[in-house]
């Protein structure tokens, strides 16, 4: 794969960049910088300036790699002419890729597909680079405007995987390349993206990132191929191609024969975990087993979503520095809501505290904080679902918390929501300790 360093059109940038490229076999650095009359304004150069800084920073970028991306920052808002100029002479420098940005998520389709158009049919130069795009979704339209330059001209996708990204996010992956390859008769375009692997790849970003895929996102969430209505339902079970047009097993998403329940093994349950995507130790798959068999002996079925929650919610993949060893809430009418938590710390060390609150959640939080000495640290987020349907269904908790200016967000699942609450809670304050472990090792010595 091509490793591809961002820096802006600054030389110490563009170096440090080089420096961090120089053992991959295949480098790309992507400097960039702002071309619209806000941004230039922002810099206080005049257009000159920046047209130059532009090809000086292709050039620097090209002393370390012959593989060059450039971006015009805000194309979509700067002016088509310079546009124009700024791609021909940063091709001229040496740029192998250019990438035209809607950095705010500006553009409408009609006016995005006429940008490359005119790129591509007016830059004299523009047959020794690439046209790339990178589409924000501020008015929902990063998908389609990526799509309409496509229709146009251009070649490469900046996108990413549940369209995660800057404020509302930017192109989905799996949008644009199911689109390209279910309307392959109107885009007449070819992408060798192993397409099976977009649910689970999918289900892998948003565990590692703790951030939940809606349920009715297209392609990779939960209800993507869910069929409520009766009509719907006795059209596909006729014929899925009546109201599916893209076969769900293309994508990821696997039917499994097999029924978990308390009585299956540590065999049956690798092999559906294996079918989800997870490839586990044998150390992980008992720690996944033993969660198992406790939520399995509360519910009559274990679902697909529960095993991912349990997988997600035991296996880490960075140091737990604080572990929940036991929670007790009481709360109801008439009563002050109180809690008693005992932290484990660094595998080693107890600490039991207690604490009142507004809620058995709050309560439980003040307890964990006192514990954990994080007292500074605030909630700035907190939502709940059910991962499945139904009173036994596990719930999912994701909180995000602040402290001295950074920002952390953890997942906790449990049958108990006040657990949940706990473990996701406790999640935030492991992945803060990491932060802060991380700064204090940058930080020179004296």
């Amino acid at each position: 794969p091509v490793i591809c360093g961002l820096s802006r059109a600054i030389f110490k940038d563009i170096d440090r960049a080089g420096e961090a490229l120089k053992d991959a076999p295949k480098p790309r650095i992507h400097t960039f910088i702002g071309t619209s009359p806000l941004h230039i304004s922002m810099v206080g150069k005049t257009p000159d300036q920046v047209l130059q800084m532009a090809v000086d920073a292709v050039a620097r970028a090209k002393s370390h790699c012959d593989d060059v991306e450039f971006s015009p920052m805000d194309a979509a808002r700067t002016e088509p002419q310079y546009l124009l100029d700024v791609i021909e002479a940063t091709i001229e420098a040496g740029a192998t890729t250019i990438n035209i940005p809607d950095t705010v998520g500006y553009a409408v389709p009609d006016q995005f597909g006429r940008i490359i158009r005119n790129i591509c049919e007016k830059v004299p130069n523009v047959d020794q680079a690439i046209i790339s795009v990178h589409c924000h979704d501020d008015l929902g339209m990063a998908t389609i405007n990526a799509l309409e330059a496509l229709r146009n001209g251009a070649r490469q996708v900046e996108c990413t995987v549940n369209g995660l990204g800057e404020r509302a996010g930017n192109t989905s992956l799996e949008e644009v390349v199911m689109a390209v390859k279910t309307r392959g008769d109107y885009f007449d375009l070819y992408t060798d993206i192993e397409t099976r692997e977009i649910v689970n790849t999918s289900r892998l970003v948003s565990r590692l990132m703790g951030i939940v895929v809606p349920p009715n996102k297209p392609i990779v969430g939960a209800n993507a191929f869910a069929h409520s209505s009766g009509i719907h339902q006795d059209g596909v079970l006729k014929d899925r191609e009546n109201f599916e047009i893209i076969d769900p097993r293309s994508v990821g998403w696997e039917e499994s024969s097999i029924v978990l329940t308390a009585r299956s093994g540590r065999h049956a349950l690798r092999h559906r975990l294996e079918e989800l995507g997870f490839q586990l130790s044998q150390d992980e798959l008992n720690i996944a087993y033993e969660r198992f068999v406790k939520v399995a002996d509360k519910k009559k079925e274990v679902y697909d979503e529960d095993l991912m929650a349990i997988v997600e919610d035991e296996i880490r993949d960075f140091p737990m520095r604080f572990a929940l060893d036991y929670l007790h809430t009481v709360s109801g009418t008439g009563t002050i809501p109180s809690a008693t938590v005992r932290i484990g710390i660094d595998g080693k060390d107890h600490v039991q505290e207690s604490a009142w609150g507004d809620g058995p959640v709050d309560a439980t939080y003040r307890a964990i904080k006192k514990a954990t000495d994080n007292t500074n640290t605030k909630v700035e987020n907190y939502t709940i679902r059910g991962v499945t349907g139904g009173a036994e269904a596990m719930g999912e908790v994701t909180v995000n918390v602040s402290c001295n200016g950074r920002i952390s967000r953890g997942r906790g699942v449990s049958t108990d929501i006040i657990e949940a609450s706990a473990k996701a809670f406790l999640d935030a304050l492991n992945r803060l300790a990491i932060q802060q472990d991380s700064h204090k090792e940058r930080e020179p010595t004296v």
